[in-house]
Parts: structure tokens; C-alpha cells; sequence
């Protein structure tokens, strides 16, 4: 009686693991905010409404013509960056956080995905939400006013650029967060008062010299000037410098919690 000999099983790559991994994670942040969305998109959709019916409406007639430009048509640019950067930021730290106070991240921990998938994936998810958000965003100022692209290409690298530098922080943010206060003291006490002084509602040019050199060292006013430029063409910042910004600052941010995830910091504490 002959016996067949066991097939021994392909090697399994890692690379494929790692996409299934990222995959994974990316699916379950975008069904978490499908799941909630009225918790995750329709807040922004609520407020991007008030702001152009105060804002663009009732103060916009008195302000009249901002950089050339309708005030409505000169802040829709700003309030979808606005939108983008809080709920970019908001669900990775909300996500993560939620990770950890659950004990759910030890199954990431335990598992063959390398840090800095984990991170990406959580930055990705991120992005997910800020752009729904954004895109939604968009339709609302397309029902208070007319936006004309001026350059595509800069109006969705900007968003992207945007997009993951803030999923990054709020990464950040969640792994050092102890408790759920601290999870919202970054974005009420740092990122609200950087966007409004972003040149959000404003620009800078009519500010006085000294507020308007202090201006300058705001970050999130080289992020929504970048992608004011790509649609009104017109712009407080050189647009080179804030893509340069912009992309050394997701680089160092992905790099520091890539760094951090491997030295278990706030995961292991």
C-alpha cells in the first residue's frame, strides 16, 4: 500500500499579508464612518451650511469683494479645508484611541503587520473620512456659490498633502492620549484656533504687519491658500513652499509615529 506524500504548502508572502492587512484596516475605518455617518459627515454638512448663510450671506454683503474674488466664492475654498483637516484629524484619533481603550489594538500588535502598515492604514482611513467630508462639503458650497477649478492638479494634492498630515497628528494624538479628554484638547485648544487664523474667512493681506508675519508661521494658512490657488488661482503664500511644507510635514509625521509604534510608546505603558 503506497502512501502519498504531503504537499507542503506555498510559501505565503509577506508582502501579500501586508496588503491584506492595510486593506483590512482602511475597510474598517471607511464601514466605522458609513456605519455613523450621521455622526461623521452630516456635523460638517450642519456647519459648512451655517457658515455660508452668516458668514458668506449676511456678513459677506458687507465685506462685498475679497481678493478680487465674491466673498461666498473666497471662503468655499477654505471652509472644504476646514472640513478636511477636523475630520481627517478627528477619526484617526477617535479610531486609534478607541483601539486602545478597547484592548482591540493588541490584536494588531500580535499580528505579522509591520508599524508602519498599521499607521498607514490608520492615516488612509483618515483620509477616507476627510475627503467624504470634503466632497460633501463641496456640493454645499456649489448650492451657495460658483467654484471654477483653476488648476486640478493643485486643488487634489493639496487635499491629499492635507489629508494625511492631519490623520498623522491625530495618530499622534491618540497614542498619547491617556483618557478621553485628552483626546479633544489638541483639537479644541490648537487646530481650532490655527484654522480660524488660517486664512479661513480672511486674507492676510489685510492684516497688520505684525499679525501678518505671526500669520506666516501658521501652517494651516499655506495648506488652504494652496488649495484656494487651485481654484481661484490667487493666493496670500507661494504655492511652492506650501506643497514643500506640506509634504516634509507628512513625512515627519509618518516617520515619528512609525518610530514611536516601534518603541510601544502609549501602547505598552
Amino acid at each position: 500500500m503506497s502512501s502519498v506524500a504531503a504537499v507542503p504548502a506555498p510559501p505565503v508572502s509577506m508582502g501579500v499579508v501586508r496588503w491584506i492587512g492595510f486593506k483590512t484596516i482602511v475597510i474598517r475605518e471607511y464601514g466605522r464612518i458609513i456605519r455613523i455617518w450621521g455622526q461623521t459627515i452630516v456635523p460638517s454638512i450642519v456647519t459648512s451650511v451655517l457658515y455660508f448663510a452668516i458668514f458668506g450671506s449676511l456678513i459677506g454683503r458687507r465685506v462685498g469683494v475679497m481678493g478680487g474674488f465674491d466673498y461666498k466664492q473666497f471662503i468655499a475654498p477654505g471652509l472644504i479645508m476646514m472640513s478636511v483637516i477636523t475630520n481627517s484629524y478627528g477619526n484617526v484619533v477617535a479610531s486609534f484611541f478607541g483601539a486602545k481603550f478597547g484592548k482591540h489594538v493588541e490584536e494588531l500588535l500580535v499580528s505579522p503587520l509591520p508599524n508602519w502598515v498599521i499607521v498607514g492604514g490608520y492615516a488612509v482611513g483618515g483620509m477616507v473620512r476627510g475627503l467624504l467630508v470634503g466632497a460633501a462639503v463641496t456640493v454645499v458650497s456649489l448650492i451657495f456659490t460658483h467654484l471654477h477649478v483653476h488648476h486640478i492638479a493643485v486643488v487634489l494634492t493639496a487635499l491629499l498633502l492635507t489629508s494625511i498630515t492631519f490623520a498623522l497628528g491625530g495618530f499622534l494624538n491618540a497614542l498619547f492620549a491617556k483618557n478621553f479628554d485628552q483626546v479633544n484638547w489638541i483639537p479644541a485648544f490648537v487646530l481650532t484656533p490655527l484654522t480660524y487664523f488660517g486664512g479661513v474667512f480672511y486674507s492676510v493681506s489685510l492684516l497688520p504687519q505684525w499679525a501678518r508675519t505671526l500669520s506666516y508661521v501658521n501652517p494651516i494658512l499655506y495648506m488652504v491658500n494652496a488649495f484656494r490657488y487651485g481654484f481661484l488661482g490667487v493666493s496670500d503664500v507661494d504655492v511652492g513652499a506650501a506643497f514643500a511644507l506640506m509634504a516634509l510635514a507628512a513625512v515627519l509625521l509618518f516617520t515619528t509615529a512609525v518610530v514611536l509604534m516601534n518603541r510601544g510608546t502609549g501602547i505598552r505603558d
